[in-house]
């Protein structure tokens, strides 16, 4: 059998498995993303089944699939509104990163893998996944709800933190030397002005380049503008991924609302290539040393993210139940987590990183969507109303 047939049919398999899998995670309401990393799993490195003809092309098809990922949550978000959130919301995103980012830093150094995983830890255990809590609140309904501003709020800022976060841990776990690292942020830094202000002062500018009357030129003209701007990025140290983000946010009114139902389909392929390639590079057999580290790390940062959700919530003036909602939401972790142990393992960082960060994001995703249903179970808000009234009787009584 000659290489390119073996291809396709590796390829073929794997993708029709995906899909299959994606369907299953949508019957019983979960995110396919952890699917998709048992997956990667099953057929990589020490897997059941490895795969060997396809690894080149499920590497460069993970790469398109973060920049897809970033783009597309670049596209929900116009730059008033991203400088809106950062002006509500900055206090709650202090609180966020303090509470989450802390634990992860010194989970690692407990482990003994040095201060450089210590900082790609804190950044797998602080970002929240976007794209997973952006389906559970489709899923649930609450689109709509007052607490889902505030909920956007945090990711948002956590999103343009990565910004500047990704360069700077880049430039550090390549062994640069500080001033290498300072060089990177203040490169990073820019380029984020820049942009920004392209996309408040000019975004219509940019959006006029793409007609929305035309499907394929809009389609091929977003796609080739979010690549040469992801390239571009990469070639001074900026993250790939946090290019395309900028580009989508840059985009904006009917233009981006299109070009995101254009692309919306092309994304979710390369994203699953993306998980699975994540998946493909992980022995299993690493997995089980870290599993029970993993449990652990998740258990106490799902419960620090509840806190930073519920407190984020109660300055933003919501009530009990809305405080719980926005808390629950935020726990999963997903394709910034993977982007930043993906970088640091490349880097020889600490060989151990991927398969904890693996197992710490399946127990999250899996996890998340289940607990952000708890505040709207029977049991629970009776629980809530006790405890009000509890407090309330409490309070007349003093």
């Amino acid at each position: 059998m000659s290489q390119s047939t073996l291809l396709l049919i590796e390829v073929g398999a794997l993708l029709l498995a995906l899909g299959l899998l994606s369907r299953f995670a949508n019957r019983i309401g979960i995110s396919a993303i952890p699917l998709f990393l048992l997956a990667g799993l099953a057929f990589g490195h020490g897997g059941a089944l490895p795969l060997s003809a396809s690894e080149e092309f499920f590497e460069t098809g993970s790469e398109i699939g973060v920049i897809l990922l970033l783009l597309m949550l670049g596209l929900e978000y116009t730059a008033g509104e991203l400088v809106e959130s950062l002006s509500r919301a900055r206090i709650s995103g202090l609180l966020d990163a303090a509470l989450n980012a802390l634990p992860g830093a010194a989970f690692a150094l407990l482990l003994g893998w040095g201060p450089i995983a210590a900082i790609a830890l804190a950044g797998v255990t602080w970002v929240s996944s976007s794209g997973v809590i952006a389906g559970v609140l489709r899923d649930l309904g609450r689109l709509g709800n007052r607490e889902t501003p505030t909920i956007l709020s945090v990711l948002v800022i956590e999103d343009l933190a990565m910004a500047f976060y990704l360069p700077v841990l880049a430039a550090l776990a390549l062994g640069a030397d500080p001033a290498e690292g300072a060089l990177a942020l203040v490169i990073a830094v820019t380029a984020v002005v820049v942009i920004l202000y392209v996309a408040l002062r000019h975004g219509r500018m940019v959006s006029r380049l793409f007609s929305v009357a035309h499907r394929e030129s809009l389609l091929l003209g977003v796609l080739g503008l979010t690549m040469l701007v992801a390239g571009l990025a990469q070639q001074v140290n900026v993250s790939a991924a946090v290019g395309a983000f900028l580009v989508g946010i840059a985009i904006s009114g009917q233009v981006a609302h299109s070009a995101e139902e254009l692309l919306s389909p092309l994304r979710d392929v390369f994203a699953a290539i993306f998980f699975v390639f994540f998946g493909l590079a992980t022995d299993p057999a690493d997995i089980v040393p870290v599993l029970l580290p993993a449990a652990a790390l998740a258990i106490v940062t799902i419960g620090t993210k509840v806190a930073t959700g519920y407190l984020a919530a109660k300055r933003a003036g919501m009530g009990i139940p809305g405080r719980w909602r926005s808390g629950f939401t935020l726990t999963p972790r997903g394709e910034f987590s993977i982007v930043i142990a993906g970088l640091a393992v490349s880097a020889g960082v600490e060989p151990q990183l991927a398969p904890l960060a693996t197992a710490y994001v399946l127990l999250t995703v899996v996890a998340g969507p289940l607990l952000a249903r708890v505040p709207d179970a029977t049991w629970f808000r009776a629980a809530v109303r006790r405890r009000g009234d509890a407090i309330r009787a409490a309070s007349r009584a003093g």
